[in-house]
């Protein structure tokens, strides 16, 4: 005589895949609903089913409601930087092409809160080769700038350009931005932004405003340059 193999017993898996696979077992056992006891997530007392339900849809209109928020956040900061950028760029079209270079980097100081920056061209134009943005440029620097497809942002890892600051011990986190006439062409300028703040400029942040804004100071600056034949 053969001995039946003993069952093996039933697990909480096996309890819930029935639950799921018989969705009218609460309705042929409706009374169980009422004395289902789960445990409060704040007072950890005991409640009702429908109480901890009732809960966790408050948790969730909650979240969503967080959401919402910073969206609404997120949507006003970008208006507002968008803003600055187009005042920005408005004062510098309105520049005369000599004082551009200068005017840039203050106008960003001010608008953008940037506690360092600097900025260097080259293949400029005879009238503006002696300026002093025009001098210290090494071919390091302008490979630097060919590398640059988007913008750098991150620690200060003793970047050359860094000494073309005030005070480059005072950079921990920069941004390098290459100046050029159009997207795709040579660059013919770097433009540095340092903070003292190492998370500032940081890698897990967008670079959207910064390649705009070195697309329009390309743009702006390019009429600096040296004659194209």
């Amino acid at each position: 005589m053969t001995t039946p193999e003993p069952m093996s017993p039933i697990t909480e898996d096996d309890i819930a895949d029935y639950l799921v696979n018989t969705p009218d077992f609460f309705e042929r056992h409706a009374s169980l609903l009422a004395t289902v006891q789960l445990t409060h997530p704040q007072s950890h007392r005991a409640v009702g089913l429908q109480e901890r339900q009732a809960q966790m849809l408050r948790d969730k209109i909650k979240g969503l409601e967080h959401r919402i928020m910073d969206m609404i956040r997120h949507g006003n900061e970008n208006m507002i930087l968008t803003d600055k950028l187009h005042r920005w760029s408005c004062d510098l079209l309105v520049t005369p092409p000599a004082q551009r270079a200068e005017s840039a980097l203050e106008n960003i100081r001010e608008l953008f809160q940037v506690p360092q920056l600097a900025l260097r061209l080259w293949s400029l134009g005879a009238e503006h080769a002696s300026a002093p943005y025009a001098q210290g440029v090494t071919e390091s620097l302008q490979s630097l700038a060919v590398s640059l497809e988007t913008p750098y942002v991150g620690p200060n890892s003793g970047y050359e350009a860094v000494q073309w600051l005030t005070e480059p011990a005072q950079a921990a986190s920069l941004a390098l931005l290459a100046l050029r006439p159009a997207p795709g062409q040579p660059p013919f300028g770097l433009l540095i932004l340092a903070s003292p703040d190492p998370q500032r400029f940081n890698s897990q942040m967008g670079t959207d405003l910064l390649e705009r804004l070195g697309e329009l100071a390309g743009a702006a600056l390019t009429v600096l340059r040296a004659t194209q034949d």
